[in-house]
C-alpha cells in the first residue's frame, strides 16, 4: 500500500532522463555548459561524430556525478521507511506475544485502519518525505531510473548497439573501398 513502488513513468524511462544523461535534480545549464566544453574539446565534424561525441559528454557528466546514485538508494530507502506507516498494523514480536503463543491463546489482530486514518497518514508522510528528502524527492520519483543496476542495463545495451554500429561501418569502408579500387581500375588500364 505505501509508496515504495519501483514503477517508472515511461515519459522519465526514454524522455528527458535516463541513467546515462541528466537526472531530476542536475542542473541542466550545467550540463550544457559541461557537453559545450567536450564537443570544444573534440571538435566534431558530421553528424556521426557529433552523435559519438554527445555520448562520450554523457558518459563524462555521469562518472562525474556518479554519487547522484548513492543519494538517490538513501532518498528512496528514506521515503520507504517514511512511507511504511500505511502499511497495515501487524503484531509486534514482543516477550507477551511469545508468552501467549507458548501458553496457547492469541492476541487478537489489529483492528484495520478507515479510509480516513490512511488518508490522514499518507498526507502526514508525503509532508515528512518532502521536508526530510527535498530536491533527493525528485530522484525516488523517477523510479529506477535512478539506480546502479538500471545504469548498467543502459550501458550494456549502448554497448551491443555500439557493436552493431561498428560492425555497419566497417562493413561500409570495407564497399567503399572496393568500390574505390574497381573504379579506380579503368583509369589505370586506360594509362597503359
Amino acid at each position: 500500500m505505501g509508496k515504495c513502488s519501483n514503477h517508472v513513468p515511461s515519459a522519465l524511462k526514454h524522455g528527458i532522463y535516463s541513467a546515462i544523461g541528466l537526472l531530476p535534480t542536475e542542473d541542466p545549464a550545467e550540463f550544457e555548459k559541461f557537453k559545450q566544453e567536450i564537443f570544444d574539446d573534440y571538435k566534431p565534424v558530421g553528424r556521426s561524430e557529433k552523435i559519438i561525441v554527445e555520448e562520450i559528454a554523457c558518459l563524462q557528466w555521469r562518472l562525474e556525478h556518479l554519487p547522484t546514485y548513492g543519494v538517490a538508494t538513501r532518498a528512496r530507502k528514506r521515503h520507504c521507511a517514511i512511507f511504511s506507516k500505511l502499511d497495515p498494523p501487524s503484531k509486534s514480536v514482543s516477550p507477551s506475544l511469545l508468552l501467549s503463543e507458548f501458553l496457547g491463546f492469541e492476541e487478537p489482530e489489529p483492528k484495520p485502519r478507515s479510509p480516513e486514518e490512511l488518508a490522514a497518514l499518507r498526507k502526514s508522510a508525503e509532508q515528512e518525505a518532502r521536508t526530510k528528502l527535498g530536491p533527493a524527492l525528485k530522484l525516488v520519483n523517477i523510479g529506477d531510473v535512478a539506480t546502479i543496476e538500471y545504469l548498467e542495463k543502459e550501458l550494456a545495451l549502448r554497448e551491443k548497439i555500439h557493436g552493431m554500429i561498428a560492425r555497419l561501418e566497417k562493413r561500409l569502408l570495407f564497399l567503399r573501398g572496393i568500390k574505390s579500387i574497381s573504379s579506380s581500375q579503368p583509369l589505370l588500364e586506360a594509362a597503359e
